[in-house]
């Protein structure tokens, strides 16, 4: 059976979801309309999307079409899972969709990229007339596409150092509404795969090519309040504890810049305790760097 697609309808599924479409295959003798839907929770650091369509659309009976409706969806998913993935922010400037349309991403790559997305087998709903397949794609995956360097960049030494003590990682606590630098409004920062780091003079303290590749999941680890306020002696979950150690440095974000409001503004006193030591500078080439959000942008 041969299948050829086209978009056929959008809606949007406001504050839980990203945009849900409505897509139509026609084969030999019917015609199927597959739903998405996707949602991106960027604590996990996945993008979960779900596909399916009416069996009887398909002319599938079961139980002996059961393996011809699962080949369906795993012919479809990777075309469907791609506009989910173009809609993720890259950066302050730019979504996976703008780097594809300034020729710096083929689809080519993107859509391998997406047949390597986690499956989970496709199930059937209780009536037994839908079936539907989960999928997980890891946004570890779309930044390591994304890497092209292979050797982290130093930042740039202070030429007048200051006295600072050495931490084990840097926290910045950025979960609510913020000024928008340059701008005269305010903004509740939003995550993307690589934020720049500034300082309140618009000096650049991080960004993507100063983090070694291949050290954490992504130059930054992104979270929710919660997981810096336990009942524990370092007030960390286990698995940040881990990243950051039991003595991270702590600082609130003042402002946030960017088209997109990705990147936080930290105060030049605490960029300069970053900067002033070899072991705090080695923070950031490692990513060893947290940054707190609101639940609002962090899972949508």
């Amino acid at each position: 059976m041969v299948y050829r697609f086209k978009a056929a309808r959008i809606s949007i599924l406001m504050f839980l979801f990203l945009p849900a479409f409505s897509f139509q295959a026609w084969g030999q003798q019917s015609q199927v309309d597959f739903n998405i839907s996707s949602s991106i929770d960027w604590v996990r650091g996945e993008l979960n999307s779900e596909l399916s369509f009416e069996l009887a659309q398909a002319g599938i009976k079961l139980p002996t079409g059961r393996l011809i409706g699962e080949d369906i969806l795993k012919d479809a998913y990777p075309r469907f899972l791609r506009s989910s993935i173009l809609s993720i922010k890259v950066d302050s400037n730019s979504t996976v969709r703008n780097l594809v349309d300034r020729g710096e991403l083929s689809l080519e790559r993107l859509d391998i990229l997406s047949k390597e997305a986690g499956k989970i087998p496709p199930s059937l709903s209780a009536d037994l007339t839908r079936m539907t397949g989960r999928y997980k794609f890891s946004m570890e995956s779309a930044g390591n596409l994304l890497t092209l360097h292979r050797r982290a960049v130093e930042p740039e030494k202070p030429m007048l150092p200051v006295m600072a003590a050495d931490y084990t990682g840097i926290i910045i606590i950025a979960d609510e509404e913020l000024p928008v630098h340059g701008r005269r409004i305010q903004a509740i920062p939003e995550p993307c795969l690589f934020p720049k780091i500034w300082d309140t003079n618009m000096n650049l303290i991080y960004e993507r090519n100063m983090y070694e590749p291949g050290r954490q999941k992504g130059m930054v680890r992104y979270v929710l309040r919660e997981s810096i306020m336990r009942p524990t002696p370092s007030g960390l979950d286990a698995e940040l504890l881990s990243l950051v150690g039991p003595n991270p440095m702590r600082i609130l974000a003042r402002q946030i810049f960017g088209i997109n409001p990705t990147d936080p503004v930290i105060d030049h006193a605490d960029a300069m305790q970053i900067l002033s030591t070899e072991n705090n500078r080695r923070l950031l080439r490692e990513g060893r760097v947290v940054l707190v959000m609101n639940e609002f942008s962090l899972k949508f």
